[in-house]
């Protein structure tokens, strides 16, 4: 029986030659098969809920995390991401950042607070998503820093990995610098940004083209309904980066 958060049989074939194998053991009870542990990190991702509170007909609550855990480690949810997002619309591409605020749980790893993405800002403590999608609203690419860490910053490093020959660029003032805009210039790419109202010349910009940046905001949106994601339960930045990485995945396959 498929349940509400379940993968449907589309999404399984899309992905299920990228899962490594289930592990034969010797005695006791057969383990569970990949799709039935890979739902079991979807119902945690999307209710939000500790691992150790899975429900019994998902199995042990440490199977299903292991199998997260060792397809994170391996870089595994990343390949996957790859595999389904082959046939990006680049027409147009929008970055934008959100705010997730960070559980008390979520605190205390190895390394502190910085290495782990982990900030204080206004709003206490918190981590910020940085994305850039395409003309369609699909993920592209994302970073984790801080919450107090600028958008500009983090955002001029994520599009000089992108060739932006004849693309539109959709961004909100945060990222009117001089640094974004020559990087655009000197590929060619147009820049739908408005200028900050300090600038003293003020840059014209396709103000039809630029509500399209709501599909930014609109990947946000879908992101946010996994509640693992709403708020940072996870200690390391490379467990809550696997969870944006597999929720990206679902999105695409939509």
């Amino acid at each position: 029986m498929r349940r509400r958060y379940d993968l449907t049989d589309e999404e399984w074939n899309a992905i299920e030659s990228f899962l490594p194998p289930t592990r034969k053991t010797q005695g006791g009870r057969p383990p569970k098969d990949r799709r039935h542990r890979l739902n079991a990190v979807l119902w945690v991702a999307r209710t939000g809920a500790a691992w150790r509170d899975l429900p019994d007909y998902y199995g042990p609550w440490s199977s299903a995390y292991s199998f997260f855990w060792r397809l994170q480690k391996s870089g595994t949810w990343d390949k996957i991401l790859e595999h389904v997002a082959i046939e990006p619309d680049f027409e147009q591409m929008m970055l934008d950042t959100t705010i997730v605020r960070v559980h008390q749980h979520g605190t205390g790893a190895k390394g502190g607070s910085n290495k782990q993405a982990i900030g204080r800002s206004r709003g206490g403590l918190t981590t910020k998503i940085h994305a850039v999608v395409d003309a369609l609203g699909n993920p592209l690419k994302f970073e984790l820093t801080p919450g107090q860490a600028h958008d500009s910053v983090k955002g001029y490093e994520m599009l000089s990995q992108f060739d932006l020959s004849n693309r539109e660029v959709l961004a909100d003032r945060a990222y009117d610098t001089d640094a974004i805009r020559t990087l655009l210039r000197e590929q060619n790419a147009v820049a739908v940004i408005p200028s900050k109202k300090n600038r003293r010349v003020q840059h014209v910009y396709d103000r039809t083209v630029y509500k399209e940046r709501h599909l930014v905001e609109c990947f946000f949106n879908k992101m946010k309904n996994y509640r693992r994601l709403a708020t940072r339960y996870d200690k390391t930045a490379s467990m809550f980066k696997a969870f944006l990485a597999l929720i990206s995945i679902r999105i695409w396959l939509k």
